[in-house]
């Protein structure tokens, strides 16, 4: 019997599903979904054997992650997900190779919280990890976008989001000492937000 993609991915970032195609995550890799929500990005893996953790502030979210995993990895522990801000991760240093930030650092509340989102984010990664994240940005609407203060912005849309721009993720992969990976790709969405993919590698 066919098994549904719908039901196989999940509802899968696109540009998540795209790593997944270059072979960018692999089953020898610890992959954490720093800010997971209700485990839309870990279907897949957790249905195809990947050694899968998660974090959110959602204790809810947290309980339906754990739903996942105990239906789809025989091998599931209750600790592979935790109720946990993303600045403040129980895990130890270099546990990960590959970590997952898929629209969360733009809820960042100021330049200091922003901060500590990504220095928790590459204390886990081991050498030679990945980090990928997907965030809000104001590149290619810069005049389209209000601020308001500590790197925050009213957008077109009328949300609130930490907003940061190419100088910013350039010179923060440089303080970091990262490697890019992939290029930065940024898709503007009708003229109300913009969204950038930020793909960099932890020196091995």
């Amino acid at each position: 019997m066919k098994t549904d993609l719908k039901e196989l991915f999940g509802d899968i970032d696109i540009y998540l599903f795209d790593q997944l195609l270059k072979g960018r995550i692999t089953k020898e890799m610890r992959i954490l979904d720093a800010g997971c929500g209700t485990g839309r990005n870990l279907v897949y893996l957790l249905r195809s054997g990947y050694e899968v953790f998660a974090v959110d502030r959602s204790e809810a979210a947290i309980q339906e992650v754990q739903r996942l995993g105990a239906a789809y990895a025989p091998d599931w522990q209750s600790d592979q997900a935790r109720v946990e801000p993303v600045e403040q991760m129980s895990f130890a240093d270099a546990s990960f190779d590959f970590a997952i930030s898929s629209a969360v650092l733009h809820f960042a509340d100021n330049e200091a919280h922003f901060e500590q989102m990504v220095n928790e984010l590459w204390r886990v990664l081991a050498p030679g990890g990945r980090l990928f994240a997907r965030l809000a940005s104001s590149i290619g609407m810069e005049s389209g976008m209000q601020p308001i203060g500590d790197g925050c912005y009213l957008l077109p849309d009328g949300s609130r989001r930490f907003l940061v721009n190419e100088e910013r993720l350039q010179a923060l992969t440089g303080r970091l000492g990262g490697q890019w990976y992939e290029p930065l790709k940024t898709v503007i969405v009708a003229g109300k937000r913009c969204m950038t993919t930020w793909c960099i590698q932890k020196p091995g």
